[in-house]
């Protein structure tokens, strides 16, 4: 009965933070059950959702301190996924294509906005600045989209989100610009403050933080300390954005190309990051932003709302018109421009900012503030609507299915293990090299080998191992099936697994000598490699988190390109690079550089290809080994094309010289069925020809795909 009567002692709007709080989860939760099934972008609902519950609604919540707090965290969450998820090699490769859409994004908008405040809205020159400023900014609403349909990489979206940039950071020098003139400041000092905060600004962000942040992701495993790290990153940025005289959205996104390289695309932080963004923060944000639509006031006004459609029609019109340029310019798709047009057409804070700060100045009116509030909605509308189908448009295109590849199994790796923190290693490596969609496709094994002492306490102790790798890969959404085997003939078990799981890659953790007639791999180790050659082996001894890796060296062997398994391992090696974010630099012969080209131009990374026939001169090249690097040597076993005695000196080099390098040796598979003809060549007559490489791009494609 009491519990019915403080029911009905609602007041609105509602007080109590777990009834608001629980109201925000639902409207959360069922959003996009709801329009999904209307093919509706949810990022309008939540933005419709806010305008229901809002003050300006039936005032069931209030936009008070809180809402602004969630919000502005989910407005730098976007701006930092952002910055995060850009390809950085791409980035500086089209820098002049960002440049370009940046310049015509902010021109061609702010001058229709100039000419809308004189010619329409008889305001003042300066008054019309804001007006173009509104015009020109744009916020990244419909990122998380571009997120969810994983082609953040595509040109057109590092296209954008650089040139959003650009047009932020011009839009708001604008308003600093305005408010200076307004306030009498306009002098050789603003201008020489402006530029030195901007400097100090840029430096610390893009030089000091990713140093601290290598520092603190190798020292600190933790991965609640990692993730309060980042967050902290990311409000320390948006700090000095704002002491540099340009908004936080500006620093949040800095932030991003901060700790770029340092937060892989497969790791667990990542997927915390994009998880707690997705699910909380950014719909928080978009929730606040429809609590700030007030349709009485539009109705209040009748001048609002043809004010709203002018400014709607004309701000659309110049984001469409810099889109339709850039289009043209650098031969995009239509799909890429309205990829383009999508993410560039919204607007919400920066635009939200100027106008109110316009009003503070006594340089706009309600109106003009009602009227944005409208064109916040239409726009955002408009930008997930577009951005969608765009999307699911290039996403279509980029599945088409390429010719079967019945040579090839879907990829399945296994991680013999036993110690956790070995099956911790593995397991991320495993994450890295794997390229296939799949989230079950990893398997770690232990092996009770004492045989005279299986018992309950040994096979615990066997499961706690395999679930440490299972919460690994679970943090980074990945599945692992664990495994144990009793025998006493450890690579005899490991085989066995091989081939009943149909395992395509073998990761193995470097063994430690336990006498000093041991040798460097092992015999258990030495033993599967003879046994497994049916099988891509990866040898991995790990010094520090692959994540703060600055290069990965890759050493490729005469004739590696004559080997059966040579698409295999460079695919997984390629991936090294795609999902780590990390600078490549391969040596390898003149004949084998143009199969890397190839696979270059299908897959971009930030590579570099040197000619290196001999190596016996390896030790030359050691001078240049720094220590943040990875090794990475393709072997081979004996009497096999690419194989040479050299070979059997690599260990002690590594062992002698970089003790405290990170180095993987990589074992192409040697033997498997009708593996003659899969690149199309003669194994007797291996001629490099436009057919062979032919060939191999389509084969390459097809490993890829799976």
């Amino acid at each position: 009965m009491n519990i019915l009567l403080s029911i009905t002692e609602f007041k609105l709007p509602f007080t109590d933070p777990i009834l608001i709080f629980s109201l925000i989860l639902v409207i959360i939760l069922l959003t996009p059950l709801l329009l999904n099934k209307l093919r509706v972008p949810h990022l309008i609902g939540l933005i419709i959702a806010g305008a229901i519950i809002g003050p300006n609604g039936f005032n069931l919540i209030l936009r008070d301190s809180s809402f602004e707090l969630f919000g502005t965290v989910g407005l730098l969450y976007i701006m930092f996924l952002a910055g995060l998820e850009m390809d950085l090699n791409d980035f500086k490769r089209n820098s002049t294509k960002s440049l370009a859409f940046g310049s015509l994004t902010f021109v061609l908008p702010f001058t229709l906005g100039v000419l809308t405040g004189i010619y329409v809205l008889d305001f003042p020159l300066v008054n019309s600045f804001l007006i173009g400023s509104m015009f020109a900014s744009h916020t990244l609403i419909s990122y998380p989209i571009i997120s969810k349909f994983g082609i953040a990489k595509n040109l057109a979206v590092n296209v954008t989100v650089g040139g959003t940039v650009i047009t932020d950071t011009l839009a708001l020098l604008v308003l600093s610009i305005v408010t200076g003139m307004i306030g009498g400041d306009i002098s050789s000092d603003f201008w020489i403050r402006l530029i030195v905060s901007f400097t100090i600004f840029l430096f610390i962000t893009l030089f000091i933080i990713p140093i601290i942040g290598r520092y603190f992701f190798k020292k600190i495993s933790d991965n609640i300390l990692q993730y309060i790290f980042v967050l902290s990153v990311v409000f320390f940025a948006a700090i000095l954005a704002m002491n540099a005289k340009i908004e936080g959205i500006i620093g949040a996104f800095f932030a991003g190309l901060a700790l770029n390289r340092l937060i892989p695309k497969t790791s667990p932080l990542m997927n915390r990051i994009e998880f707690i963004g997705n699910a909380l923060f950014i719909p928080f944000f978009l929730i606040g932003v429809g609590m700030l639509i007030n349709i009485d006031a539009l109705i209040s006004h009748p001048n609002s709302i043809g004010i709203a459609v002018i400014i709607t029609i004309l701000a659309l019109l110049g984001k469409y018109g810099a889109a339709y340029l850039t289009q043209k310019m650098f031969k995009f798709s239509s799909d890429q421009r309205g990829l383009i047009f999508g993410l560039s057409s919204s607007r919400a804070a920066a635009t939200l900012a100027i106008v109110l700060i316009g009003m503070q100045l006594g340089l706009l009116t309600e109106e003009v503030l009602n009227a944005t509030v409208l064109m916040i909605l239409v726009t955002c509308t408009v930008s997930s609507v577009t951005t969608q189908n765009a999307a699911q448009n290039i996403t279509k295109s980029e599945l088409t299915v390429i010719e079967a590849d019945n040579s090839i199994n879907e990829e399945k790796f296994l991680i013999p293990v036993n110690n956790p923190e070995m099956a911790t290693r593995l397991t991320r490596l495993s994450m890295v090299l794997k390229n296939s969609k799949s989230k079950n496709n990893l398997y770690a094994l232990n092996i009770i080998s004492n045989t005279t002492e299986i018992n309950e306490v040994s096979e615990k102790k066997a499961q706690k191992i395999i679930e440490n790798a299972t919460d690994i890969a679970a943090s980074a959404d990945n599945q692992v099936t664990g495994l144990v085997r009793y025998d006493i003939d450890i690579p005899n078990a490991i085989t066995g697994v091989v081939k009943e799981h149909k395992i395509t890659d073998l990761v193995l953790g470097l063994h430690q000598k336990k006498d000093i007639s041991d040798s460097f791999l092992g015999m258990v180790t030495e033993n599967l490699l003879t046994k497994c050659n049916h099988t891509t082996v990866f040898i991995y001894r790990g010094f520090q988190p692959l994540a703060t890796v600055k290069r990965h060296l890759v050493f490729i062997p005469q004739n590696a390109d004559k080997e059966i398994g040579f698409s295999f391992w460079l695919t997984k090696v390629w991936n090294i690079g795609l999902n780590g974010k990390t600078k490549m630099i391969f040596y390898a012969p003149a004949e084998t550089i143009p199969f890397l080209k190839v696979l270059q131009e299908k897959y971009p990374l930030y590579a570099e290809f040197h000619e290196f026939h001999d190596w016996s001169n390896f030790p030359i090249l050691a001078n240049d080994i720094k220590a943040d690097d990875n090794l990475i040597f393709v072997m081979s076993r004996k009497n096999e094309h690419s194989y040479t005695p050299m070979m059997e000196q690599i260990p002690a080099y590594l062992d002698n010289f970089f003790k405290h390098n990170n180095f993987i040796l990589v074992y192409p598979i040697q033997t498997i069925e009708d593996a003659e003809s899969d690149l199309g060549f003669d194994r007797l007559n291996p001629s490099l020809d436009y057919t062979r490489l032919t060939n191999f791009s389509k084969k390459i494609q097809n490993i890829f795909k799976k």
